[in-house]
């Protein structure tokens, strides 16, 4: 299982940004997903617009309900970013959040296909922008599904209000739904409070700090030359560290019980 998923509670503290950064930097192979139910924006900004044709989770949610054909659809609706390698992969979000009703439905079906992804040949990683929290329909199967859930915050006493009631909101939520604890984490965005600070108060630990960096914001937004050596893309580089310690802490964890059966090997 290797689900990393960011999320927000309110405004616009980077989490598109946040995650394409790790999805161009981070050496794992991966799938960035947007699951944002708002819509997604890579394919228009990032990539701009250079694709013809629909693609995205949108078409896989129109084929699914209609033929359950998602496994044999999945990879045609892919964007490759690093071409021709096939290491990085872009599954593009709603182009128009009116089909956010199409996708509503299938948030447990999509959480179990990313889930699988990881055991495949090659197996990937699924890095999934979930978006705001409070918006119509949120994903909350893939939160549930994921090994990691990145909340993202601005460290500013109002974005920090906010993301105390959505840290409780989604506490609440995994312990009802039996999430195994220790899978979220706070990504503080920019600058403001201290980590030491926001972790005691938000009683949560922080993974890190991506610094602000507009220049490379704005490429990741709009489009333009990613150049690696900027201090965002570095941040996000070195985010992969601490996610990956997380990730083979979970699978441990999850091991653990049936390890303890095992007879000892001959």
């Amino acid at each position: 299982m290797a689900i990393i998923a960011l999320v927000s509670a309110k405004g616009s503290p980077g989490v598109t940004t946040s995650a394409l950064a790790c999805a161009l930097t981070w050496h794992r192979r991966l799938v960035l997903a947007e699951c944002d139910p708002a819509g997604g924006s890579i394919l228009a900004g990032y990539l701009g617009g250079q694709l013809d044709g629909p693609r995205g989770i949108g078409e896989l949610a129109v084929g699914e309900l209609r033929d359950g054909n998602l496994e044999t659809a999945f990879w045609s609706q892919l964007v490759d970013l690093d071409a021709p390698r096939r290491e990085r992969l872009l599954l593009p979000g709603l182009i128009d959040p009116a089909q956010a009703g199409s996708v509503n439905p299938l948030w447990q079906r999509f959480a179990d296909y990313f889930t699988a992804l990881d055991r495949g040949t090659p197996g990937y990683d699924v890095l999934v922008d979930c978006g705001r929290l409070h918006v119509t329909g949120p994903p909350w199967p893939l939160l549930r599904a994921a090994s990691v859930v990145l909340l993202v915050t601005r460290a500013h006493l109002p974005d920090l209000s906010g993301t105390r009631a959505v840290v409780s909101t989604i506490e609440r939520d995994f312990a009802e739904h039996r999430v195994p604890p220790g899978t979220l984490r706070l990504l503080l965005v920019g600058n403001g409070h201290g980590r030491a600070e926001i972790s005691r108060g938000l009683k949560l630990p922080v993974i890190a700090r991506l610094p602000h960096d507009p220049r490379t914001a704005g490429v990741l937004a709009l489009g333009g030359t990613v150049r690696s050596g900027r201090p965002l893309l570095r941040a996000a580089a070195a985010l992969e560290v601490p996610v990956g310690a997380l990730l083979e802490r979970r699978r441990a964890r999850l091991a653990w019980p049936v390890q303890q059966g095992v007879p000892d090997a001959v």
